[in-house]
């Protein structure tokens, strides 16, 4: 078993405008602390008497030979330290403009912050920048370094108007730093010990305001949240566990607690706790630590999801949600752009829904009417996502409430996830989950209806407009699964009009496909989607029919079903809805390549799992 009261582990970024002393400040400190590997201050020295350059802290850290050339730092160096309280990550972000990307990503990891400012340059427009970006990420534990103090005589007056200055834009971006305290990184003033030049000065030195920030005993009593990494599964030898692992952000979890996974809504119970080359056996997992577990029922789960303990509170669920947001990127954010949107472990397609206003992170100036967020902008804006997504508001749970956005590639912004706002699907999901927490289990599961029947339940949806072969396709479909040995069912939509629906249902007649212009059509797919979870839970391929489907309405069935377990047909020559199809067909006379398309699509997948 994991001793959950083992060292504390604390990740903390130093950042601040180029050129101000963060790499110093870092390599003062190890050096003053005795925390460097045998020998490696005297070799760096010896590295500087050779080439004829004088000796600097900074070159502890900036170990690549661009930035020793350049004196900057391009990367977010993380170094490991010590204290007799506990084991530090410090983070050494880069403060060039052109790499405030590498600082958001440094930034995104961090609990606390250490901002530098040059005494003698003062209060510059990337200090500004920086300490926006550490207050946008939820970082509420913010200690000021005011270096080269010696550079100014250490002075008090010049002390002071930079506390003044930067105290006064930190509240107006309602954040306040604990302490703010003179140092001089090249000499060594108050990092390790107190700086006998400033007798002004009573408060803190560095290496105590480090001990001071505090761990947030409360991740280990918040509700439990573990982003899943990837569910593995072993066949060697007989063994057919299915293994969940991820890293748990806040909470505890202990063997027999029953779990629920979000957004899909899907529970079981954990049965015990897997690790490598460990003698003893564990029971529990807490914050911080890496986990894998098995569950009692072998249910499907998707890398992204968020697993959450049943008899404590959730996160939230929803496509849109209220963010702010740091831009980094080369192109402007556009409305009309699709991006990555990445929490935790979750990766899903989004677009900017809304943008609120817009901040120029250095004057703090507002556009109320923003149509576009500029390289080195900060906005509040809303973003949706092309799927639903778990997530948690960062002033609750910061480790699933923060996010980046990848654009071409690229981490190109970031930020917090301020409330989750309504969707379509909202009062779908949570029919989705009354559903599954009633839902009646008999003693075969899915895992065991897949060995038997040789094939994973799937769900084939034929869309198109009316009379363009959407049937001839389907119907070709099920008869050749079905010869070559599949469990498969087509499902007419009349079958579902005028049985499960007759009570909505619309004008006679219109058996061909859920009327488009009936208002009760909303509750026509809601139906037909229960109908086809039923049916996935017997272990069939279904293959359905319906008229065009549009988006919103796949979306339905995502929520339902599951999107995993959904592949979409168009039919027809004209693409008349806005869905996201996964393959078209202009009629039905591609029957025959429909087909061989599809099932290899479903080989792909592991739904069939013996090639034909």
């Amino acid at each position: 078993m994991t001793d959950l009261n083992s060292r504390q582990q604390m990740n903390i970024v130093i950042a601040g405008h180029v050129d101000h002393g963060k790499s110093t400040v870092i390599g003062r400190l190890l050096a003053d602390t005795d925390s460097l590997p045998d020998g490696k201050l005297e070799a760096v020295r010896a590295g500087c008497e050779r080439n004829s350059k004088p000796f600097e802290y900074a070159f502890l850290l900036d170990a690549l030979k661009d930035e020793q050339a350049q004196g900057i730092t391009i990367d977010a160096a993380r170094v490991f330290f010590k204290t007799g309280k506990r084991d530090y990550i410090i983070i050494d972000a880069p403060g060039h403009i052109e790499f405030l990307k590498n600082m958001v990503t440094g930034a995104s990891r961090a609990e606390c912050a250490l901002l530098v400012i040059d005494a003698a340059e003062g209060v510059r427009e990337n200090s500004r920048r920086h300490g926006y970006m550490i207050s946008m990420l939820g970082i509420k534990q913010l200690i000021v370094l005011v270096n080269k103090m010696d550079l100014v005589g250490y002075r008090q007056d010049v002390f002071e108007s930079i506390r003044s200055e930067y105290s006064a834009f930190l509240s107006e971006i309602g954040a306040e730093a604990i302490a703010f305290i003179p140092v001089s990184g090249m000499q060594g003033d108050n990092i390790a010990e107190s700086g006998g030049k400033m007798d002004w000065y009573s408060g803190i030195t560095v290496l105590e305001a480090l001990d001071r920030f505090t761990k947030e005993a409360e991740k280990a009593e918040k509700a439990f949240r573990m982003p899943v990494q990837d569910v593995y599964k072993f066949t060697g030898f007989g063994d057919s566990r299915r293994t969940v692992a991820g890293t748990v952000e806040t909470g505890c979890l202990n063997v027999g607690d029953e779990v629920i996974f979000y957004p899909s809504g899907k529970r079981s119970r954990v049965k015990s706790f897997e690790a490598f080359n460990e003698s003893e056996v564990r029971v529990s997992v807490g914050a911080g630590r890496a986990a894998a577990f098995t569950l009692d029922e072998q249910i499907y789960i998707r890398r992204g999801e968020i697993a959450a303990r049943a008899d404590e509170a959730g996160p939230c669920v929803s496509s849109r949600l209220r963010v702010n947001l740091f831009w980094l990127g080369r192109r402007p954010v556009t409305t009309e752009h699709e991006y990555l949107f990445k929490c935790g472990t979750l990766k899903v397609p989004a677009r900017v829904e809304e943008i609120k206003r817009v901040i120029d992170a250095s004057s703090l100036g507002v556009d109320e009417a923003g149509r576009q967020i500029n390289r080195n902008d900060t906005a509040e804006c809303v973003l949706k996502l092309k799927n639903p997504a778990a997530f948690d508001i960062a002033a609750e749970y910061e480790g699933t409430g923060r996010f980046v956005i990848v654009d071409d590639y690229e981490i190109a912004g970031g930020g917090i996830i301020r409330e989750a706002l309504t969707d379509k699907q909202e009062e779908i999901r949570g029919k989705v989950m009354l559903r599954n927490f009633k839902w009646e289990k008999g003693h075969i599961s899915p895992a065991d209806r897949a060995a038997r029947y040789n094939q994973k339940p799937q769900l084939i949806l034929v869309t198109g407009g009316r009379d363009t072969g959407k049937k001839v396709i389907a119907k070709r479909l099920e008869e050749q699964l079905f010869i070559n040995g599949k469990y498969v069912y087509f499902l007419g939509i009349g079958n579902v009009l005028y049985g499960v629906d007759a009570d909505i249902k619309g004008a006679p007649g219109s058996a061909a496909g859920i009327p488009v212009g009936n208002g009760k059509r909303s509750e026509h797919i809601r139906r037909l989607s229960e109908v086809c979870h039923l049916l996935l839970d017997t272990g069939l391929i279904l293959i359905v029919t319906a008229i065009d489907l549009n988006q919103g309405e796949l979306e339905v069935f995502n929520t339902v079903v599951g999107a995993e377990n959904i592949e979409t047909l168009w039919v027809g020559s004209e693409v008349t809805t806005d869905i996201n199809y996964d393959h078209y067909f202009a009629d039905g006379s591609a029957a025959d390549e429909a087909c061989e398309i599809v099932i290899r699509r479903l080989q792909e997948k592991a739904v069939i799992f013996k090639a034909w």
